[in-house]
């Protein structure tokens, strides 16, 4: 498991740089009110998660068993205390748990969400987001973070195909 994830944050970083790394003459295959409108679905999944309301964010979700969201795990024997939550029933689960260990305050960066076509139908989107909680043993202080969420167009809603909650590793002490 703690192979795959390590793989897929890796492909997830190469999707990133190639983007970053493309040719002047590149096009991104989304329009800007494309992109512009996922910006905003974004926006609105941090407003909800921040209420609480599971019911929403349950919407916000592909409803698939391929839906994912990797977070940070109540059980001690998952890869560190993280793992990958498979399908909408335990997407649901996941959050409600999180719901109920108390405030939970998530605030992105949102001067530095980036938001990228993939595909005609697939996107991604990236933001630094510091995260108080008090969830499976964390205190309550607020702790930096990464999201990376996949979105995939569902008719003509874009949806969560999978949300990637990266902790940041505090800065080694500089040695003098």
């Amino acid at each position: 498991m703690r192979k795959t994830l390590l793989a897929a944050v890796g492909l997830i970083a190469l999707a990133s740089e190639s983007v970053s790394a493309a040719p002047a003459d590149y096009k991104d295959p989304l329009d800007p009110s494309t992109l512009a409108v996922i910006g905003s679905q974004f926006a609105k999944v941090m407003e909800l998660a921040n209420r609480h309301d599971v019911a929403a964010l349950h919407g916000m979700f592909w409803q698939s068993p391929s839906a994912l969201i990797v977070a940070k795990s109540a059980n001690p024997s998952s890869e560190r205390n993280w793992a990958g939550f498979w399908g909408n029933e335990a997407i649901d689960q996941k959050l409600r748990a999180i719901a109920a260990s108390g405030p939970v305050v998530l605030q992105p960066d949102f001067s530095r969400l980036q938001v990228v076509g993939l595909t005609q139908d697939v996107a991604e989107s990236y933001a630094p987001i510091t995260i108080t909680v008090s969830y499976a043993g964390q205190d309550g202080t607020p702790k930096p973070f990464l999201m990376i969420m996949n979105w995939i167009k569902v008719g003509t809603d874009w949806r969560i195909a999978s949300e990637v909650i990266l902790p940041v590793p505090p800065t080694p002490a500089v040695k003098e």
